[in-house]
Parts: C-alpha cells; structure tokens; sequence
C-alpha cells in the first residue's frame, strides 16, 4: 500500500502534466477535426489536423495558409470554421470568369476541384483583416459571403494532417502563386 507521500508525488505530478496539456493547447497547438466538405480536395470530412497557434500571432499570415477562426458574427454561425487565406491586409480582391484575382494579378490556384460559378465585386481587405474562402468555391460559405476575418479572430494555421494516416500531409503556403 503507497505511502503518504507517495500518494502526494503522484497527485503533484497528475496535476503538472494537466496544467501543461492544458497550456499546450491554450497556447501552441491543438487538433482538430473537419467537419464539412469546403476545403475540399484539400481536406476532407473527417480528416484530423494539428493548428499552431505561435507563428500567425509573432509574424502574420501568409497567403495561402490554411488557417482555423472563429466566424464574424455577420456570418450567423458559431462554430469555428477553416478556409484558405486568399487576402491580407491592403489586398484588392475581385473575382471574374471564374478567376480570382488579388490586386488585378490572376491566382494560380492548383488545389481548386472546379471553376468557381460567381464574379465578385472589387473588395480592400482592412488593416488586420483576411479574406479566406474554402477550396471548394461553389461549396464554401466563406469571406464572399460575410466579409473579412479579424486576424484576432484567427485560432491558428494549419500545421499537418496526420489522420487518415495514409494521407499525411504537411501543410505550408507556398501552393498559392500569383
């Protein structure tokens, strides 16, 4: 039978290992699950991620960075969401024949599964704002519909995908060009 200070080691210890799995994911890093089909091919449903949460708030985000935030309450919904950075700050976005342009420079855009139906109206992105539309455009609620995200609003990017494990993938921004 443990001793008394046995006892007390061991609750010592469950209590520093949950302060520090509770700081982790405050602070750094937490998974999560993708609950509906807009990022698609990208990512589909059901697919676990692991978002950083550092990188974004010390150096800003990039164009491309898929990236986990809590909606404008313009967008009705409450839950969090996941989309693709399209613009940043200062941005001029617009979309014609089924091309998006960001400051009247065409993206190349290889991870998109079909042309998006819409033209969109010219729109400057805010000072701390960022334009993020799902990947699947003809499928995706996203900063077309309630305009731009708060990069206060940001969670954190989307670092990789570790399940399904056969589809592991290492996300970085540098598959958007212009």
């Amino acid at each position: 039978m443990p001793g008394l200070q046995q006892i007390k080691d061991w609750l010592l210890t469950l209590a520093l290992a949950a302060i520090l799995a509770l700081t982790i994911r405050a602070y750094v890093a937490e998974a999560r699950w993708i609950p509906s089909e807009s990022m698609v091919p990208t990512l589909q449903i059901g697919d676990y991620l692991l978002i950083e949460k550092l990188s974004g708030k010390a150096m800003g985000y990039s164009r491309g960075d898929i990236v986990v935030f809590s909606p404008p309450s313009q967008s009705g919904l409450h839950e969090e969401m996941i989309k693709r950075v399209i613009g940043l700050p200062g941005d001029t976005i617009f979309i014609q024949d089924s091309t998006v342009y960001v400051n009247n420079v065409p993206l190349t855009e290889p991870y998109v599964p079909e042309k998006i139906r819409q033209n969109f109206a010219a729109f400057q992105v805010p000072a701390h704002y960022l334009f993020v539309m799902g990947d699947n455009r003809n499928n995706s609620f996203d900063s077309r519909f309630w305009g731009p995200v708060s990069e206060d609003a940001v969670i954190g990017k989307a670092l990789f995908r570790y399940y399904p494990f056969q589809h592991f993938t290492l996300f970085s921004a540098s598959k958007i060009t212009r």
